[in-house]
């Protein structure tokens, strides 16, 4: 794997149009792509996690895992199977309260990692599933974790897993997040669920989950749904964008108390406690298929999309697409550094992106 290589910068081009109103501390002059790293012509980069405590952004990509000193820019140290990794194909990095690094896989399990010492977990040691997507903490600082046959709850003073499929709407689990409340939700191929620790509640497209198939795009076939057929991420046919609303990558709890999820084809959408709201490319999103959504310090969100970036200001939509520096249009993930920088991950590399 190549290393990170800075090479190039670039400018922004914005549009506009009215949403939902965030703080006003959000509405700042745009970003712009400052500096792109390349991890090799053909890695994707899948996650991206910033570990504030040592000022570190954490880079999963198809041929392993960057560790990158965000102060200098300079990465520290690349993880692959000579070093400890199941598998090299790395969809998901978690940290849990104990500080260990968990690497999520594609057909290799759990990767655990502190202190130069590794530990990978597998279904015989109790954890769902061998593809690995997402890891969220919760409030008591144990580990959730969404694979392809359900979530898994990892006890980090007990090592012990609880597994939940039956009661998700559909067990193959790709986003995750924890509200205020300390509610779980679960973005699923086949819609989302939500557990407050008792109960289970779910949602698809039949309940408002996803905008209606505005540009007539031809249905997905390319899903698990009702199988257990291992698939391919694929969100195109025969080149053309497709549409499958209930398919559902990324979640994100908000402070206000909403709920974002990011659809296939369905755009994003917001869930206010009652019903859901969807924002397309014709309020001004980049893409109508949402990859990541993350949200900054100063209360914008951000969409990873499959047409650029989206910065929501709480007045306008700024994009950032391949155009404006972007390695690739297919935004697969995001993350928030210490100093206010958004990092994005596409194909071939990831993209800084700030006011500077």
């Amino acid at each position: 794997m190549n290393g990170f290589l800075m090479i190039r910068a670039a400018s922004v081009a914005s549009t506009a149009l009215l949403l939902l109103a965030l703080p006003a501390a959000a509405q700042t002059k745009p970003e712009r792509v400052v500096e792109t790293f390349e991890v090799g012509p053909g890695v994707y980069v899948r996650a991206l996690t910033v570990e504030e405590k040592s000022n570190t952004l954490w880079v999963g990509t198809s041929g392993g895992v960057n560790e990158i000193d965000l102060t200098t820019g300079q990465r520290r140290r690349t993880f692959t199977r000579t070093e400890g990794l199941a598998s090299e194909y790395v969809f998901a990095v978690g940290i849990d309260s104990l500080g260990y690094k968990w690497f999520g896989t594609n057909a290799g399990g759990a990767s655990r990692y502190r202190d130069g010492k590794w530990k990978t977990y597998f279904p015989m040691h109790g954890l769902a599933d061998y593809w690995i997507y997402s890891f969220v903490n919760d409030q008591a600082g144990n580990l959730w974790i969404g694979t392809w046959a359900g979530a898994s709850y990892f006890d980090v003073k007990t090592g012990k897993f609880r597994n939940y499929k039956k009661e998700l709407i559909n067990e193959w689990v790709y986003g995750l997040a924890i509200d205020a409340q300390g509610r779980v939700w679960f973005g699923t191929e086949g819609g989302v669920s939500m557990f407050d620790g008792k109960n289970w509640r779910a949602w698809t497209h039949k309940e408002g989950l996803g905008a209606q198939n505005v540009d007539n795009l031809s249905p997905s076939t390319n899903t698990g749904l009702g199988t257990r057929s291992r698939h391919d991420l694929s969100v195109t046919g025969q080149g053309a964008p497709t549409y499958n609303p209930n398919y559902t990558f990324a979640m994100l709890a908000a402070p206000d108390g909403t709920v974002w999820a990011g659809t296939w084809g369905g755009g994003a959408s917001q869930f206010d406690g009652k019903s859901w709201r969807n924002v397309t490319t014709r309020e001004g999103l980049a893409g109508n298929i949402v990859y990541a959504i993350a949200r900054d310090r100063k209360g914008a969100l951000w969409f990873g999309t499959s047409n650029g970036v989206s910065r929501y200001d709480g007045k306008s939509f700024t994009n950032i697409t391949a155009k404006d520096g972007l390695l690739d249009s297919h935004v697969y993930a995001l993350a928030v550094a210490p100093n206010g920088d958004v990092w994005a991950g596409t194909k071939r590399g990831v993209a800084r992106i700030g006011a500077r």
